[in-house]
């Protein structure tokens, strides 16, 4: 059966080219969640006055891979002790996210949350939100698929890659291509 994750991590090209290679994905869409004004437009998200983050809606079958599995690649590929910023992406629009389409993934959630706090995996506390999925609005056709047509822009190249190539090493078991 087909499922929806919606997770926000900083700049959403980022987790999308991770989420985009794992096994069980079958599409992950760029887009905005969490704002006060309906289909943004990624200059008005990036003013960081339109409250929306940005986010990666994942559809996912849970027969090939589990929320949790999602849960924790999520937990690994971004800082989630650094409030509003990803590295050099600085604001709300890049929060550390996860929001929550049923009862079930905010159980989930929690719970995981709640271990990697109790098991002190980072120095800092961690400030990730746990929120209900209320709106989620694709972003503009040019950032589907951002970093595997455009690899050598130079935020690609720097910040992209970098993310990309730990997330292959560390979860080389759960590629697409394995």
């Amino acid at each position: 059966m087909n499922k929806e994750a919606t997770f926000g991590a900083g700049c959403f090209w980022c987790i999308e080219a991770c989420f985009a290679e794992l096994k069980g994905v079958l599409s992950v869409q760029s887009g905005y969640s969490g704002g006060h004004i309906k289909n943004p437009a990624y200059r008005e998200v990036c003013s960081g006055r339109t409250g929306h983050v940005e986010v990666v809606r994942v559809v996912y079958d849970e027969s090939l891979v589990s929320y949790d599995e999602l849960l924790e690649i999520f937990w690994n590929v971004h800082d989630p002790t650094t409030l509003n910023r990803q590295g050099n992406d600085v604001g709300e629009q890049y929060r550390s996210v996860i929001f929550y389409h049923d009862e079930n993934q905010r159980k989930s959630a929690e719970y995981f949350k709640h271990k990697l706090t109790e098991n002190k995996v980072w120095e800092k506390p961690i400030v990730t939100a746990i929120e209900p999925l209320i709106n989620f609005y694709s972003a503009e056709e040019e950032h589907d698929n951002y970093f595997e047509r455009n690899p050598e822009q130079p935020y690609c190249a720097a910040v992209v890659r970098p993310k990309v190539e730990k997330f292959r090493a560390v979860f080389k078991e759960k590629l697409k291509s394995q």
